[in-house]
């Protein structure tokens, strides 16, 4: 195990019970904001504006027949996933 990954155990293991779910919340927010960085721009919305653009799009490719399977879909989303 690396030394970091130990000392974050051991840090958990002295916090004070009320703490664990803000420390849990704030591990998702870190994950998220890793998945962000990593996903393509196609999958992250960035404003109203943005969202509009990219529903637009997709009906677009609908009426273009550009379409994929829902398992094709979740094999992309999984390729970021982070368990």
């Amino acid at each position: 195990m690396f030394i970091e990954k130990q000392k974050l155990y051991d840090e958990i293991d002295t916090l004070p019970e009320e703490l664990t779910s803000q420390v849990i919340d704030f591990i998702e927010y870190l994950k998220l904001s890793y998945i962000a960085k990593e996903a393509p721009d196609s999958v992250i919305i960035e404003s109203k504006k943005d969202l509009k653009e990219k529903l637009q799009k997709g009906l677009n490719d609908i009426k273009d027949n550009k379409v994929s399977s829902l398992d094709e879909i979740f094999s992309k989303i999984d390729k970021y996933h982070i368990a």
